[in-house]
């Protein structure tokens, strides 16, 4: 079967390539699917351009892009148990994990179902005599690169808006978890999509990626991934003055003050540092504990992240899975020693899990360091797995200080009784997203994304839409006449 969806129709790769897709829990290979050269970008890129020129769907009624929308989201909910499975897979997490996961993408088409028709635009007031408008337009072409951390997820907050606002796309997954996305596109398809709106290249960021944001009919580039690529991309997008939007990860501050909840904000902690083995952008991987309470924290905390459960994301007993990748584990194994060179106090974890049946995947033990300063490298570089490390603070004005000292600004938690102490707290973190005495929840109705190196333009919410749609002014004169303006 052939795998990349180019112009409404299922092709090979061109040149034949093709990839194995390793599931993270044993490393064996779940399927071989084609791999995606230029050319064959170079055809995905062109079915859009045309599509965008001749198919009438970037100037259809709103209402007609909505109904292939809210028809996607009832296919997901239709085929929630096979695509989480499908993402289990693909990327190790736990199915339950993967069936909220299902939900949050049909909750996110279904928004932009519902939002896509509500701004008509303003009305400029000039005067008598001028009709003056303002309305927004599709954008054109979108090249659209998920991550493989949440690869359906992330993809659906960018397709769906996408669509919704009347554009055509390229969707390049990652190329080491490409198969939940493979069966979005079919679900795009069914809803009836029309040819060339939605087209699929699976690939490689170097080979694939790189030739999709080069490409000269390409209007717009939405990425999310790691900052290096994302610097590259925005070099490549400045030289064809090219539309960007760049979620680019965080090392997300989550303050714990000592008149929190115990209990609360402990189980929350551990969530924000483990689920899905770190591996989340909006991990709270940086915990800030105030001093009185700081020992007895870091003490339960590790007690309870040595007891998480590791194992198949398809076994019903297991809380964590495995990283995505062997590569990455290497990556995040790295930060074991860099973290002791810093002078980071291990609690728990660092390394890989005893058990032989876990042998053959790519697992690492939740591991705590504690005695952590700002200038540590493991607490200023963002890990992406399942570590986290714990700062003491004294007051509030230390805890805003802390938490605001880092290059990106993606999120952050904070966890209070004081409801006063809250709101000022919240107000003065520099993230784009706080949450109060909870983590990680987020709605397709607010906007999402960070300050600083977390990247450029928002995802969900109003703003989302607009990141996919140009502003147009119309002026109109209702009574033209002669301005008078030169005599001769």
């Amino acid at each position: 079967m052939a795998e990349l969806y180019i112009d409404g129709e299922w092709v090979p790769a061109a040149a034949g390539g093709r990839r194995d897709v390793v599931n993270p829990f044993d490393a064996s290979v779940v399927r071989s699917v084609d791999e995606a050269d230029a050319a064959d970008v170079d055809r995905a890129v062109r079915a859009a351009a045309r599509a965008f020129r001749e198919e009438d769907w970037a100037r259809a009624p709103v209402r007609r892009r909505a109904d292939v929308l809210f028809r996607v989201s009832e296919l997901l909910r239709r085929d929630v148990e096979e695509i989480a499975r499908t993402e289990t897979l693909d990327t190790g997490k736990t199915l339950t994990e993967a069936r909220i996961d299902v939900e949050d993408v049909a909750a996110a088409f279904r928004y932009f179902a519902e939002t896509a028709g509500k701004d008509g635009g303003r009305v400029v007031d000039v005067g008598p005599g001028v009709l003056s408008r303002v309305v927004y337009e599709p954008i054109g072409v979108c090249a659209l690169i998920a991550p493989w951390n949440y690869p359906l997820l992330q993809a659906s907050w960018k397709v769906a808006p996408a669509l919704a606002a009347g554009n055509t796309f390229i969707l390049k997954p990652s190329e080491t978890t490409p198969l939940s996305t493979l069966a979005l596109i079919r679900l795009i398809e069914e809803a009836g999509a029309p040819r060339g709106v939605a087209n699929l290249v699976l690939g490689s960021g170097a080979t694939v990626g790189a030739a999709l944001t080069a490409h000269p009919d390409v209007d717009l580039i939405s990425f999310t991934g790691g900052l290096a690529t994302g610097r590259r991309i925005m070099a490549s997008a400045a030289e064809g003055v090219k539309n960007i939007a760049l979620e680019l990860g965080g090392k997300n501050p989550n303050l714990v003050f000592a008149d929190a909840d115990f209990d609360a904000a402990l189980g929350f902690a551990l969530d924000a540092s483990f689920l899905h083995s770190g591996q989340v952008c909006s991990a709270g991987s940086r915990l800030l504990v105030q001093d009185t309470l700081h020992d007895r924290f870091v003490e339960a905390l590790a007690e309870r992240a040595a007891a998480i459960r590791l194992g198949d994301g398809l076994d019903p007993a297991t809380e964590s899975g495995p990283l995505s990748s062997a590569e990455h584990r290497d990556k995040v194994e790295a930060y074991f020693a860099i973290a002791r060179e810093d002078g980071a106090r291990l609690v728990t974890g660092g390394g890989r899990p005893d058990d032989p049946a876990l042998a053959r995947g790519f697992f690492l033990r939740p591991t705590v360091y504690a005695d952590c300063e700002r200038s540590m490298r493991i607490v200023q570089e963002e890990v992406f797995g399942p570590v986290v490390t714990v700062e003491r603070f004294h007051d509030e004005d230390e805890a805003v200080a802390l938490a605001n000292d880092t290059r990106y600004g993606l999120a952050g938690g904070v966890w209070t009784s004081e409801a006063s102490r809250a709101q000022r707290v919240a107000n003065r973190l520099r993230h784009g997203t706080v949450w109060i005495n909870d983590f990680h929840p987020y709605l397709p109705q607010a906007e999402w994304g960070g300050f600083g190196r977390s990247g450029v333009g928002r995802e969900l919410g109003p703003t989302g839409l607009r990141e996919y749609q140009e502003a147009k002014h119309i002026y109109q004169n209702l009574h033209p006449a002669p301005s008078g303006w030169f005599k001769g």
